[in-house]
């Protein structure tokens, strides 16, 4: 039993690397896991599985993520009057003919194709069995102490005190590195672009259909045609149908669920917004908006991937009678990040 919790959710991994763990089911890609997706690779091709970051465009998808704003940081044709040679310890005026190119960016971390991290949902929960819930994350950790949202000081240029993720953050998912075998179920291609929920049922029949096997350990990517539609819009999205195209995971459905938790993948990917779908029920219980992030963030430790671009691989997979590859796809080793972007690499 670790300090932070006494009891841990039902169904849930808590503890299971250690009270300290920080990473979850991406302790399951070993150095046999990764040698297991290197043993995919027979023709050496590699796939890019990231949009443009500054894609989908506008803030259609999401009122509070905008697209990268970048500027630069230095005059092109920047010439410096004094030079301070270090070597001879004096100051001198140098005659130049570089040109310099330096920018910055102001980045929403989770605008693009993305990883969610531990971090980036929670729930209430009564870990100590007292009779009150409190607000945790998973392994314990604790909202407010360990995982700190903006405060009324924050002024949204910097200057205020931040979100930040004093445990969670994605930095421990960078260090241990990403890579290992990466499954491929292709809903586009039985189901086209239609927007539907996709429970254990329709996934099985699809999976047994392309003769698709997931194994323990595996990062799986579901392709919905999402992302390809959003390429299309070139970056003027349609403010309706991209809340309403493509095929997305039916969270309401138990036995997915329950599949989600015994297959012990390590990270859940796909091509839409948020892996399931953002559909709101009538339930005046307490629930979760979102079930599939509540498990696999809260309760299992499976990061999720959102957002990536899977229609190269996908045909190329369907043409080759393949459904695995090599997947490299580590964040960014930005301290504190509840999110981040990054370029995933499919190679097969």
């Amino acid at each position: 039993m670790t300090k932070r919790w006494t009891r841990r959710p039902p169904g849930s991994t808590w503890g299971d690397w250690g009270e300290d763990d920080e990473l979850g089911r991406i302790n399951l890609l070993t150095p046999e896991k990764v040698l297991q997706g290197v043993r995919e690779v027979e023709h050496g091709i590699t796939f890019s599985l990231s949009l443009p970051l500054d894609y989908p465009g506008g803030s259609a998808l999401n009122q509070r993520r905008y697209p990268p704003i970048m500027r630069p940081t230095e005059d092109l044709q920047y010439k410096p009057d004094v030079f301070y040679n270090v070597v001879a310890r004096e100051a001198i005026a140098p005659s130049l003919i570089d040109v310099w190119s330096d920018d910055m960016v102001t980045l929403w971390l989770q605008y693009s194709t993305q990883w969610d991290s531990l971090a980036h949902q929670g729930a209430e929960f009564d870990v100590h069995g007292d009779g009150t819930a409190e607000p945790v994350y998973y392994n314990g950790y604790r909202a407010g102490t360990d995982i700190i949202g903006p405060r009324e000081d924050a002024k949204g240029d910097g200057s205020g005190s931040l979100s930040h993720a004093a445990h969670l953050g994605l930095e421990h998912m960078a260090a241990h590195g990403v890579q290992g075998r990466g499954v491929l179920v292709d809903l586009a291609h039985h189901l086209g672009t239609e927007w539907q929920p996709v429970g254990l049922r329709t996934l099985k029949e699809i999976m047994d259909a392309d003769g698709v096997v997931v194994e323990p350990g595996d990062m799986l990517l579901l392709h919905t045609g999402f992302a390809t539609q959003v390429l299309a819009w070139e970056k003027n999205p349609d403010p309706k149908a991209i809340h309403a195209t493509a095929a997305y995971l039916d969270g309401k459905d138990p036995d997915l669920l329950e599949w989600i938790t015994d297959s012990k993948i390590s990270a859940l990917v796909a091509d839409n917004y948020a892996v399931e779908g953002l559909v709101p029920d009538r339930n005046r219980e307490p629930h979760t908006l979102l079930p599939i992030h509540h498990l696999c963030l809260f309760k299992l430790g499976v990061p999720l991937g959102e957002l990536w671009y899977l229609h190269e691989l996908a045909a190329w997979l369907r043409e080759h009678r393949r459904s695995r590859f090599l997947l490299t796809a580590p964040p960014l080793r930005l301290p504190g990040a509840q999110g981040s972007p990054l370029t995933p690499v499919a190679t097969v």
